[in-house]
Formats: structure tokens, sequence, C-alpha cells
């Protein structure tokens, strides 16, 4: 899905007058949903969840904890719903086995890491994450999933959108008022300079958590070459910038909606406009997945790794649930 353009900032026009009853709607639903009590699983579980709809570097941060914890020792599972995917769950994801039209992108991002799972109902996904030896669940997404019981959440914000017009779906991205969204949440976790003023409509107190993307070892290679870059992602300026600011030279680009279900018709046009500029395809990892099998051989992929501006925050958070965990000698 593409997100309306009236969601992205300032007052949108008509559009958002119009939906706000639908939207006031939507934010009491959220609100009744949000009462109830999850299932409290027997082992930590982190939760990197959002205020709004689409991404906002979760994936990206949950990655981060899940090596965070594996250093310590400590065998952490991933779990998400599976956005995307067909799958219902609770399903271990096989990466041999299932593709992103099974279990979603992000999905595979993770599994390639950890054992992961997905499953529309949170707390039958921990249970089954915990049967199978989880000794900690880090939660993509779930922030607004009352299923199970949350030990640390934290609030992601990508710098570039924020809160876009900081209005309700579907009037505006946010999935519920950010003042209800930080109250259950340990920390805030800034991706990027803080361009929309988001930090503002945090509530006083609440630390923030300031951290950079910075593309994976691949990208040297691409330094001072023409690229075709292209990629199906909620932020794609995100993806084009660190492009550039790894030193390629963008000769052209290519964005599509979140999630985008790529297909041999796209892959041939996409290539064709590369080769026509003399330029190297380039994608990230998460649309990488999502591209036919025959032509990836074809697509250079570039990573992004998170890059903490006071690794020692995040650990400090991370110290009280790990010496709940048993780790083995």
């Amino acid at each position: 899905m593409r997100a309306p353009e009236f969601w992205s900032g300032g007052s949108g026009g008509l559009a958002p007058f119009l939906l706000s009853p639908v939207s006031a709607l939507y934010a009491a639903a959220t609100a009744r949903r949000m009462a109830r009590a999850g299932w409290q699983a027997p082992v930590p579980v982190i939760c990197c969840g959002n205020a709004t709809a689409g991404g906002a570097g979760k994936t990206t941060v949950a990655l981060d904890i899940g090596r965070r914890l594996g250093n310590r020792g400590i065998g952490a599972h991933f779990l998400l719903r599976g956005y995307g995917g067909r799958l219902k769950g609770p399903t271990r994801v096989d990466t041999a086995a299932h593709d992103s039209t099974a279990v979603g992108d992000e999905a595979l991002l993770l599994a390639a890491e950890r054992p992961t799972w997905v499953a529309a109902n949170r707390a039958t996904g921990a249970q089954a994450a915990v049967a199978a030896g989880a000794q900690a669940i880090v939660m993509d997404d779930g922030l607004q999933n009352p299923t199970l019981e949350k030990d640390l959440s934290l609030l992601v914000i990508d710098g570039s959108y924020g809160f876009g017009n900081g209005r309700i779906i579907p009037a505006g991205p946010l999935r519920e008022p950010v003042a209800a969204a930080a109250s259950r949440c340990r920390a805030a976790v800034l991706i990027g300079e803080d361009e929309t003023g988001a930090l503002a409509a945090l509530p006083p107190g609440l630390p923030v958590l300031r951290a950079t993307l910075k593309p994976g070892p691949e990208a040297e290679l691409l330094a001072g070459q023409p690229v075709f870059a292209f990629c199906g992602i909620a932020n794609p300026r995100k993806f084009f910038t660190t492009l550039q600011e790894a030193g390629a030279f963008l000769a052209g680009r290519q964005a599509y909606a979140d999630h985008y279900p790529f297909d041999e018709g796209d892959l041939r046009d996409l290539l064709a406009q590369a080769e026509a500029l003399r330029a190297t395809p380039v994608t990230t990892r998460k649309d990488f997945v999502r591209i036919p099998p025959a032509f990836r051989n074809r697509v250079t992929v570039v990573t992004i790794r998170l890059e903490w501006e006071e690794p020692a925050a995040i650990e400090g958070l991370l110290d009280p649930l790990a010496a709940r965990v048993p780790v083995p000698a």
C-alpha cells in the first residue's frame, strides 16, 4: 500500500478534515482493544514498535537487539505478524521452504539471523517460541497488539517522517495518539535527524535513544559508480540518500509501494532501465527477498546496520531483562 500524500505532513487540505470522524472511531477501537490483558510469557518480551502505519525502522532495531542478546549468550527468537504473507501461524519460518508470499519479507530477513515465528495471534506465537526453547522474544511490531504482555517496549521513530500529519488513520498515519503509544514505552528510538519535530510530541521525561542507519560493506564497492536504485519500502528516500552518502552516483531511481510484490515483468523493465543508463541495479535486502529468484543474480543488494549514538543506553535497558534469563554454563 502506498500512503496518501496528505499523510506526510501539513494540514493536508480537506481530506483529513472529512475523515476525522472515522479517525475518532478508529482511535476509540484501538483504545478499547489495548485495555485487554495479554498473556505473560515466562521469558522477557521486547517490542520494537511505532505509532504510525508503515516502516519506521522496527526490523532494523529488532535485528540489532537480537544480536545484542545473542552476544550475551541468550537464545532470542523473533516474533512478528508476517505482513504480506498468507500464513497465520504460529509458524516457524524456514528460509529454505518459505518465501515472502508465505511469511512476508521482514520475517525472511529476521529468520536469516535467528529463529523467527510469524503469528497473527502474538500470544500463541510466543507460546510456540517458548516451547521451542526461546530464552527471550523480540517482537518486530506489535505495540498495538494486546495479546502478549511486553517487558520492554521501544517507540521507533523515523526522523525524516516523524508522525506525519499527526492524525489518526485514515486521516493520517497514526495508529493511535502519540501520547498513548509512548505511555507504554520505556524509551523512544529516533533513527536519523528529527526533521519534522517529532520529539516535541513525546511526553516529557521519556528517554530518547538516537541512532543512524549505516550502509553495509558492499556499499564501498559502489562508491563513484553509477547505480540504478529501486525499492518498495515505506521511505524510499532514505535508501536513495544512503547510497548517495556512500559515494554512489544515482543515475536513476524507481520507488514502489511498501512490500511491493515484484514480478518478472517488473524486473525485466528495471534491468532494461539500468542497462540503458549503464548503471548497476541496486536494491535493499528487504526488497531482494521479493524479487523472482531467476533475477536475483543480476541485482546488487546494499544492506544497512544500526549505529547507536550511545550504545551503553540500549545495553542498559537490556540489562535487567538479561539478568532474568538463565544462561547455560
